[in-house]
């Protein structure tokens, strides 16, 4: 059997959500991926083990600049956030040009997703939320044993799924966010917890935030999609300003910074991006 001939193809992989590379969340980064199949992107994306790969395509919605496939070493996701920027970076450097110079617009599963320029920074739109509202206090419960914590400190908690299924929760302080010792043997029902907890008036940083994933990575370093859906609640409940600045990653010796704004109902969340590596992939 005559073995299938392989394509050279563009590859970056991008630091997202940090200034200096080696502090945010890496995104590897295939271009020109048309020709390939699903069981052959998620193959590559398994070998990345990266939290998340991507896949650049034409598009095919109106108005859209580029079609982005979005997968982690086991599923593909409709949308998350740092692939959407480190992607938009990606895009760019190859040379990519948007019908609206000011405007990125990226088609994915989630729909059309808005990226923009925030100074030297790249911001997308959040796009809207698939469930939200108040968790039962059963599951407040079940999330409260899989983190290791009393349920009583726990102040609050929200659905925020925007396409990985994020369940939020809000603790007192960061310190407490930054003590947490899950175990995720226990996270049966709930797959993807985030964490949130504010720092002291004063502080660099508005909020600590952490990032929990079952089976694996059981920690995300800096999540945007988590941040896009803590910056709605958050803002909408008074808990947080229109813009304010959270760090994520700290516990993993990160540096991670997202930068969130209300903009009437739209939240944005940005993040610096750096270029790591560039090359080509023998893929299809």
């Amino acid at each position: 059997m005559a073995r299938q001939m392989t394509k050279e193809r563009r590859f970056t992989q991008v630091d997202v959500f940090a200034s200096e590379l080696g502090y945010g969340n890496p995104v590897a980064v295939v271009h020109d991926a048309d020709g390939l199949d699903d069981a052959e992107l998620q193959r590559f994306a398994a070998w990345t083990n990266l939290s998340e790969t991507t896949f650049l395509l034409p598009p095919t919605a109106p108005g859209a600049d580029y079609r982005l496939r979005i997968f982690t070493p086991s599923r593909e996701l409709p949308f998350a956030g740092h692939p959407t920027l480190g992607s938009a970076r990606a895009w760019l450097e190859a040379g990519g040009r948007p019908a609206d110079p000011d405007v990125v617009v990226q088609e994915c599963g989630a729909g059309l997703v808005r990226v923009r320029r925030d100074g030297e920074r790249l911001a997308f739109a959040a796009p809207p939320l698939l469930r939200g509202g108040p968790v039962d206090m059963l599951d407040v419960a079940e999330i409260a044993e899989a983190l290791c914590i009393d349920p009583i400190e726990i102040v609050d908690a929200q659905w925020g799924d925007n396409g990985p299924g994020w369940v939020m929760v809000l603790l007192p302080t960061a310190e407490a966010v930054l003590a947490l010792q899950p175990d995720v043997r226990r996270m049966s029902t709930f797959t993807d917890i985030g964490v949130a907890g504010p720092h002291p008036d004063g502080s660099e940083t508005a909020y600590e935030v952490r990032a929990f994933c079952a089976p694996g990575p059981t920690e995300d370093p800096v999540t945007g999609s988590l941040n896009a859906a803590l910056g709605e609640w958050l803002t909408r409940t008074g808990r947080a300003p229109d813009r304010y600045v959270a760090a994520q990653g700290t516990a993993l010796g990160r540096r991670g910074r997202a930068h969130v704004q209300r903009v009437g109902d739209d939240v944005w969340v940005g993040g610096s991006t750096v270029v790591g590596i560039t090359g080509t992939v023998a893929l299809g």
